[in-house]
């Protein structure tokens, strides 16, 4: 696991040798000697030096914390990581170097990520294949370019529509949602949605829609389809 805040996610009272080398004392991996020597090691994959083993997680930037983060997840090679909110309280010039650094490793390490985030250009920049929630629902899931090309639900539309566009001449109208949003507790009957969606019929008020395949590899809960 990865976690949104590099800084609570990391105790305060370890050094950073001690706080990599816990997964392995816990998973019974090496001896002493060895797990130092992974520590090491690890610091240097993730861009840092051996030397900042001594050192504690309030001598480092927010950008070094995340990447001991990383690190720390790594440390007993898992075939995959939950990234939640990874790069979201990180600086943006700061975002780009961690991301870069996570597509490297996914390559080194033959990884799968499942990350999570509200940033919608961070998603398409390192995603292959997307998932879109709403109220704690799956209501859209493809592959990241054809979610970004041809959003089939209407809340990924208007998702979609809100992401700025770093170009003058390109002209966007967004999906303006209205109303209030459900309480995630007591979700309305029917489509989670429909309290909130411009094409809401009657059956969206009752029936709750299935997640099932409109185009080949695209799934979607919608009664549109």
């Amino acid at each position: 696991m990865v976690f949104q805040d590099p800084f609570a996610s990391l105790n305060p009272r370890h050094t950073v040798e001690k706080i990599l080398e816990e997964p392995l004392i816990v998973h019974g991996i090496g001896t002493k000697k060895e797990r130092k020597q992974m520590v090491q090691e690890m610091l240097e994959v993730v861009g840092l030096s051996s030397y900042h083993a001594k050192r504690y997680p309030h001598q480092f930037s927010g950008g070094q914390r995340q990447r001991i983060g990383i690190a720390r997840a790594l440390m007993t090679r898992p075939k995959l990581i939950i990234a939640d909110e990874p790069v979201s309280a990180l600086d943006v010039s700061i975002q780009s170097q961690v991301l870069n650094l996570l597509e490297d490793l996914q390559k080194e390490f033959q990884l799968t990520y499942i990350f999570i985030a509200h940033d919608l250009g961070v998603v398409r920049h390192i995603s292959d294949r997307v998932g879109v929630m709403y109220l704690g629902r799956l209501v859209e899931i493809t592959e990241a370019d054809k979610l970004y090309e041809n959003p089939l639900h209407p809340y990924t539309r208007a998702l979609l529509s809100a992401v700025p566009i770093p170009d003058p001449d390109v002209k966007r109208v967004q999906e303006l949602l209205t109303g209030d949003i459900p309480s995630p507790e007591n979700p309305p009957q029917g489509c989670a949605f429909h309290t909130r969606c411009k094409e809401c019929m009657d059956i969206c008020k009752t029936d709750r829609p299935v997640l099932k395949e409109i185009e080949p590899g695209h799934f979607a809960a919608c009664h549109l389809y």
